[in-house]
């Protein structure tokens, strides 16, 4: 019996210990940081940031951000990845993991992207894309037009200005814009086509020379963004809450900072 009490009165009191905690507990659920894992094409790497520092200011919602490819992200996703909300060059590879019941609605269009011919060592691109023809041009970087959808509308542009297969060799491929780009600063390129966002963004604007390729050149870049399936495991108050943020005005303001345009 004396044992008994002895376990009675202990339980009573690793109860009375215990009710403080659980109230914890369960309070966190609201007031402790949720967490997700944004993931955008590398196009969107300068602006990406400022949304980061727009949504987590004021909030204990805290997102984590992985930039690459769009094509290989999207293998990814399919393989599994943990990913909450994917931002795509694109609208094709959205709607792929749509099409697969990977994603919770269809792609919508946050921003049209802007394809440009960058170099930092030559001065003068008055000439325009057909400069690319100079035989003092040897090397001409791209994002690799299988995974990244700048590669691929690159390669249109080239091709309606009938020169594609005149400066094929050339070509040095990136596996994303992002690489690309680092091949263009380090003159491992001679020159090279690049998103818009990238020649504007901070560490980048005051490097080189660009022109924007002409729209009828290629398709219009539609960038599309879904909510994937992996939010129900992790935050999806805080997924949605994101994905709102990328069609709002202050979002607009933004994306047309870096040279997208958007819907009115």
């Amino acid at each position: 019996m004396g044992n008994t009490m002895i376990t009675g009165k202990r339980m009573s009191v690793i109860k009375k210990n215990l009710l403080p905690l659980l109230f914890v507990l369960l309070l966190s659920r609201h007031t402790f940081a949720g967490e997700i894992i944004v993931v955008a094409a590398a196009n969107l790497a300068p602006v990406m940031d400022e949304f980061k520092s727009v949504f987590e200011k004021g909030s204990h919602d805290k997102i984590k951000i992985v930039i690459g490819s769009s094509g290989k992200l999207t293998a990814q996703i399919e393989n599994g990845a943990p990913f909450d909300v994917f931002l795509s060059a694109d609208t094709e590879y959205p709607e792929i993991l749509h099409k697969k019941k990977l994603t919770l609605s269809a792609p919508k269009v946050y921003a049209y992207g802007v394809l440009v011919l960058w170099t930092t060592r030559i001065k003068d691109l008055s000439k325009g894309i057909t400069i690319l023809s100079d035989p003092e041009i040897k090397k001409i970087a791209i994002a690799n037009p299988h995974v990244a959808p700048y590669g691929r509308e690159t390669v249109k542009a080239l091709e309606y200005c009938k020169i594609y297969q005149n400066i094929e060799k050339k070509l040095v491929y990136g596996e994303s814009i992002a690489q690309a780009n680092d091949f263009i600063v380090s003159g491992s390129a001679d020159i090279g086509f690049t998103s818009k966002s990238s020649v504007l963004a901070p560490n980048l604007k005051e490097k080189g020379v660009w022109i924007e390729i002409p729209a009828e050149a290629y398709s219009r870049i539609a960038q599309s963004a879904v909510i994937l399936n992996h939010a129900r495991e992790s935050d999806m108050e805080t997924a949605k809450k994101f994905y709102e943020l990328l069609y709002s005005a202050q979002a607009g303001e933004i994306f047309r900072k870096y040279g997208y345009t958007v819907h009115e």
